[in-house]
Order: C-alpha cells, then sequence, then structure tokens
C-alpha cells in the first residue's frame, strides 16, 4: 500500500517549499545586487518554520530592499519611507498571532526611520528585523547614508562625507532590542542560520546583513565576503566558543585590560585558554557592546553572528494583560456609546 506524504493526507498542513513562496512577480533589483540572495535564503527557510503562508506578513518602508513583499507569495504591505517599524507594529498588536517580519536598509531604517527604529526594538513585539545594510542609498542613485563610512564620496558628498556613520550593532542594543546578530549576503549557510534564529527568538529580533550594492557602492564588504580576505577580517561569534579566526585558525582575540586584541595561537606565547569567549545569553549588554565596537576598530576583525539573545516580555503580552484587566473591571466596552458621550452637536 503507497504511504501517503502529509501534503495528500485529508486536513494536514500542506508541506511547503521554497517555491510556495515566490511571488508571480518579476524581480527587478540590479543583476548581481546581494538582495537575491537575502531574497533567496528567506524564502529557503519559511518551509522550515511550519507556519501557514497567511499567517506571515512581510512589511516594507522605501528603498531597494523595500520591493520584497512584492516578491513573497506571502501577506505584505509596502509602506512610507522609515515607517514600517510601525506598520508593523500595529499589525502585532491587531494580531498577535501573526508572523511579522520588517523588511528595511540602512537609509530607510537609520535615516528618515530613526525614530521609528529605536521605538520598536526598546518595546520588544515579537516581530524580526532584517536590515539590508550597503553603506549607501541604491534606489535614489548613490547618495550616502547613515552607515557610510567617514570620507565616502558619492553624488551628494562629492569631497568626501565629514559625517561618523551609525554603528548598526551599538544602536539596536541601546535601544534594549532582545535579540540582534550581523550575517553576510554572500554566505547563504550562515544567513539561513540566522534569520531561523531569529524567528525562534521570541521578542523584537534584529539582523543587520552586510549586502553589496554593485552599482552604487560595488565591494563595500568584499573584506568579510570575499574567500581571500574574508578569514582574516571577521570572527564568528558562537556560544560557548573562544574568538579564534584566520584562514589557517592561527590568530584569536584576547581581552587586554579594556582593549581587544589579536594574537597569534602560533607562536608559545597564548593559547585558546587565553582568548575571550562569547556568550550570547549573557545578563547583562556589556559584551554584546564590546563586540560591537570592534566593528570600528582598525585591524581587529569584525564580528559576525548572535551578538545576545536574553528574554523578556513582550510588548503585545503585556498589552493583552491590560485590556482583559480592563474589561475585567469595567465589562466589554461600547464605541458608540464612547463617540457620543458629553457634548454632542449637529451642524446642518
Amino acid at each position: 500500500m503507497r504511504q501517503e506524504t502529509p501534503s495528500q493526507v485529508p486536513g494536514a498542513a500542506p508541506t511547503l517549499t521554497k517555491r510556495d513562496f515566490e511571488s508571480d512577480q518579476d524581480v527587478r533589483w540590479c543583476p548581481g545586487c546581494g538582495d537575491y540572495s537575502i531574497l533567496a535564503q528567506t524564502q529557503r527557510i519559511l518551509p522550515e518554520l511550519g507556519i501557514p503562508k497567511e499567517d506571515l506578513v512581510f512589511i516594507s518602508g522605501i528603498g531597494c530592499s523595500s520591493r520584497f513583499p512584492y516578491y513573497m507569495d506571502t501577506y505584505g504591505f509596502h509602506t512610507i519611507h522609515g515607517r514600517a517599524p510601525t506598520i508593523a507594529a500595529g499589525v502585532k498588536i491587531a494580531n498577535p498571532e501573526l508572523s511579522v517580519w520588517v523588511i528595511t536598509g540602512d537609509g530607510d531604517a537609520l535615516s528618515i526611520g530613526g525614530n521609528h527604529f529605536i521605538h520598536l526594538m526598546r518595546r520588544n513585539l515579537d516581530i524580526n528585523v532584517l536590515l539590508f545594510n550597503n553603506r549607501i542609498y541604491g534606489l535614489t542613485k548613490g547618495q550616502y547614508s547613515p552607515t557610510s563610512e567617514q570620507g565616502k564620496v558619492t553624488y551628494s558628498t562629492p569631497m568626501g562625507s565629514i559625517e561618523n556613520p551609525f554603528n548598526t550593532i551599538s544602536l539596536a542594543l541601546a535601544s534594549r532590542v532582545s535579540f540582534v546578530a550581523r550575517s553576510l549576503d554572500r554566505d547563504s549557510d550562515h544567513l539561513r542560520r540566522i534569520i531561523k534564529a531569529a524567528f525562534e527568538h521570541k521578542g523584537t529580533s534584529f539582523v543587520e546583513i552586510y549586502q553589496n550594492c554593485n552599482v552604487f557602492n560595488d565591494g563595500a564588504f568584499f573584506q568579510y565576503t570575499e574567500k581571500e580576505t574574508k578569514a582574516d577580517n571577521t570572527v564568528f561569534l558562537e556560544h560557548g566558543e573562544p574568538l579564534v579566526f584566520g584562514k589557517d585558525r592561527d590568530k584569536g582575540i584576547r581581552l587586554n585590560e579594556l582593549r581587544p586584541e589579536v594574537v597569534s595561537l602560533t607562536d608559545g606565547k597564548y593559547t585558546v585558554e587565553d582568548l575571550m569567549v562569547h556568550d550570547q545569553f549573557a545578563d547583562g549588554p556589556t559584551l554584546a557592546h564590546f563586540f560591537a565596537r570592534m566593528t570600528d576598530l582598525p585591524n581587529v576583525p569584525t564580528p559576525v553572528g548572535i551578538f545576545r539573545s536574553f528574554n523578556r516580555p513582550c510588548y503585545e503580552d503585556f498589552m493583552t494583560q491590560q485590556i482583559d484587566a480592563a474589561r475585567g473591571t469595567k465589562g466589554q466596552g461600547d464605541l458608540e456609546g464612547l463617540l457620543n458621550a458629553g457634548d454632542t452637536w449637529e451642524i446642518e
């Protein structure tokens, strides 16, 4: 007797594949854009999450990354510049059972949307935020962004930017986000693992993705993504593991007073036992902040992975408790009565 698969059993939840999450829209990013990789890895991971498509919502603002909802065969909302966190919060509050995702870019989230971004982080709704960081405004053709490095020459900074860029991980941590991570558009395996970990976290999860804009800022992150340079310029954060890196895994990072110090593991002076060990579940944010600031230091590898993950109550849970308490003491609300309470008048 032939055994039926779950998708063939009457009443069983269908078995989904990547193709089930691909919409009928032509993907319209520049050939070679890093956004293609992020889209593909997201579509690949979603079938593993066991969520019906009708319970998924992808919400974006404005920018190249914000085309994302068009390419997902789920519910979605292409909102206005910088306001995706606000719309996403409203969706989650209206229906806490939905899996809500915010797709945004460094300009959309950190410039006009900066205020909305930090308040979403601190409120801790159970929402997943994927920020595509290419250090440039791609959709509007190459102006500098809040993450562009100092001295960056662009169409809007022809003599070089004089501004200090945001460290996005530090900003998220300072806003008390409960899960924060970084991944790379060209490391598909790592990116899938991070996206899945972000989903599995209860609370706001923030993932910065180094994403290449091959038209207006090509190679901005090649030192972290290319085979020839990646191993010596990145250190992957793994919980409970020492910070070892390098093509031959022959270098590490130790704490020298309050500074990270790169040391050799082959000259006999230091061993793995002398290195810093990552604890992504640490009670306080000090270690995560320390790793985040390494991104700004010269001659120190950039951390990639989960910086911090901790549990705290979600906004929508508190909200539900307050609503239930109010109904318990005051009864079911009467909107019509509220609107007509007090002085009312008619205009002829």
